[in-house]
Protein backbone atom coordinates (compact mmCIF):
# COMPACT_ATOMS: atom_id res chain seq x y z
CA UNK A 1 0.00 0.00 0.00
CA UNK A 2 1.16 3.53 -1.27
CA UNK A 3 -0.07 6.89 -0.98
CA UNK A 4 0.47 9.67 -3.71
CA UNK A 5 0.15 13.36 -3.43
CA UNK A 6 0.19 14.89 -6.38
CA UNK A 7 -0.34 18.53 -8.05
CA UNK A 8 -1.27 18.64 -11.50
CA UNK A 9 -0.74 22.21 -13.42
CA UNK A 10 -1.29 23.42 -17.18
CA UNK A 11 -5.08 23.32 -18.21
CA UNK A 12 -6.61 21.14 -15.56
CA UNK A 13 -10.09 23.02 -15.28
CA UNK A 14 -12.45 22.96 -16.94
CA UNK A 15 -11.69 19.73 -19.01
CA UNK A 16 -13.46 16.94 -16.93
CA UNK A 17 -9.76 16.63 -14.87
CA UNK A 18 -12.00 15.59 -11.68
CA UNK A 19 -14.62 13.23 -13.01
CA UNK A 20 -12.46 11.70 -15.50
CA UNK A 21 -9.83 10.75 -12.44
CA UNK A 22 -12.20 9.68 -9.94
CA UNK A 23 -13.64 6.91 -12.82
CA UNK A 24 -10.09 5.76 -13.59
CA UNK A 25 -9.14 5.74 -9.80
CA UNK A 26 -12.42 3.61 -9.35
CA UNK A 27 -11.06 1.22 -11.98
CA UNK A 28 -7.50 0.77 -11.08
CA UNK A 29 -9.59 0.24 -6.97
CA UNK A 30 -7.37 3.46 -6.02
CA UNK A 31 -8.62 4.82 -2.91
CA UNK A 32 -8.74 8.66 -2.48
CA UNK A 33 -9.53 12.39 -3.58
CA UNK A 34 -9.31 14.92 -6.22
CA UNK A 35 -10.22 18.61 -6.17
CA UNK A 36 -9.30 21.70 -8.09
CA UNK A 37 -7.29 24.61 -6.03
CA UNK A 38 -8.16 27.88 -6.68
CA UNK A 39 -4.61 28.79 -8.38
CA UNK A 40 -5.90 26.65 -11.25
CA UNK A 41 -4.08 23.49 -10.57
CA UNK A 42 -5.90 20.08 -9.62
CA UNK A 43 -4.58 18.34 -6.43
CA UNK A 44 -4.82 14.46 -5.62
CA UNK A 45 -4.22 11.66 -3.34
CA UNK A 46 -4.08 8.74 -4.94
CA UNK A 47 -4.07 5.35 -2.53
CA UNK A 48 -3.50 1.37 -3.21
CA UNK A 49 -1.37 -1.24 -4.36
CA UNK A 50 1.87 0.62 -6.31
CA UNK A 51 1.22 -0.62 -9.73
CA UNK A 52 -2.24 0.90 -9.34
CA UNK A 53 -0.60 4.26 -7.94
CA UNK A 54 1.54 4.55 -10.41
CA UNK A 55 -0.70 4.49 -13.71
CA UNK A 56 -2.81 7.07 -11.41
CA UNK A 57 0.01 8.86 -11.68
CA UNK A 58 1.01 8.44 -15.09
CA UNK A 59 -2.41 9.08 -15.84
CA UNK A 60 -2.12 12.24 -14.09
CA UNK A 61 0.77 13.66 -16.50
CA UNK A 62 -1.96 13.30 -19.54
CA UNK A 63 -5.34 14.13 -18.28
CA UNK A 64 -8.45 13.53 -20.30
CA UNK A 65 -8.58 14.84 -23.66
CA UNK A 66 -8.91 18.16 -23.20
CA UNK A 67 -6.34 18.70 -21.09
CA UNK A 68 -2.92 20.32 -21.20
CA UNK A 69 -0.67 19.20 -18.54
CA UNK A 70 2.55 20.77 -18.31
CA UNK A 71 3.57 19.65 -15.04
CA UNK A 72 3.20 17.22 -12.19
CA UNK A 73 4.65 17.54 -8.61
CA UNK A 74 4.30 14.03 -6.77
CA UNK A 75 5.36 13.67 -2.99
CA UNK A 76 5.42 10.10 -0.95
CA UNK A 77 2.81 10.38 1.71
CA UNK A 78 2.13 7.62 4.64
CA UNK A 79 -0.87 5.66 3.93
CA UNK A 80 -4.53 6.34 5.59
CA UNK A 81 -6.14 3.99 4.46
CA UNK A 82 -8.91 5.94 2.92
CA UNK A 83 -12.07 4.09 1.21
CA UNK A 84 -13.89 5.24 -1.74
CA UNK A 85 -12.80 7.99 -4.32
CA UNK A 86 -14.05 11.29 -4.14
CA UNK A 87 -14.62 14.44 -5.58
CA UNK A 88 -13.94 17.54 -2.77
CA UNK A 89 -14.75 20.87 -3.05
CA UNK A 90 -12.20 23.62 -3.93
CA UNK A 91 -10.52 24.98 -0.39
CA UNK A 92 -10.86 28.71 -0.06
CA UNK A 93 -8.07 30.55 -1.06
Amino acid sequence: MVRKHVIVSGRVQGVFFRDTCRQNAVAQGVTGWVRNLPDGDVEAVFEGPEDHVTRMVDWAHQGPPAAAVTKVAVRDEEPERLSGFEVLPTPRA
